[in-house]
């Protein structure tokens, strides 16, 4: 394949568009983590929100770990840090004698609120210096691409 070949535009407009994701993440992330409650970390909020976001009452903590592609080890400590705090709850599967079930309390439900405004402001900061409907048109594609990459999560 030749550098001038049509998979090679792909590639580098590929590689240049995760790129400027990929920094868009840490900036952001930067920032919400300058507001976050007390105690909740980036990884304790991404949970919560997946409760929110999918309606789910409860889950596994096997299958969370592997929605989010990391270690069981990793989730549990997650999910411990928020039990702790009151924000799931950790009970005995009754179908697998061994497992456990999480679900999101309500204080967890409310964190996840109370965090999203805690971030407001700072994302109130860019309404002047973009156009909404900018960004409001960019999320369709933005759902289209995260849809096709968790079809298609490598091993």
């Amino acid at each position: 394949m030749t550098s001038n070949s049509p998979n090679s535009d792909f590639t580098a407009i590929a590689f240049s568009f995760f790129n400027e994701i990929g920094i868009i993440d840490q900036l952001g992330r930067n920032r919400f983590e300058r507001v976050l409650p007390e105690g909740l970390s980036i990884a304790g909020f991404s949970l919560l929100n997946h409760f929110v976001r999918l309606n789910k009452a409860q889950d596994t903590p096997s299958h969370l770990a592997k929605a989010f592609q990391v270690t069981k080890g990793a989730m549990t400590n997650t999910i411990h840090r928020l039990e702790a705090l009151g924000l799931v709850t950790i009970v005995a599967d009754p179908s697998d004698g061994r497992g456990k079930l999480i679900s999101i309390t309500e204080a967890g439900k409310a964190a996840r609120y109370d965090a999203i405004a805690r971030l407001a402001p700072s994302l109130q900061q860019l309404s002047g210096l973009i156009d909404p409907k900018e960004l409001e048109a960019l999320v369709p594609t933005l759902m289209k691409l995260r849809a096709i990459l968790d079809a298609n999560r490598e091993p």
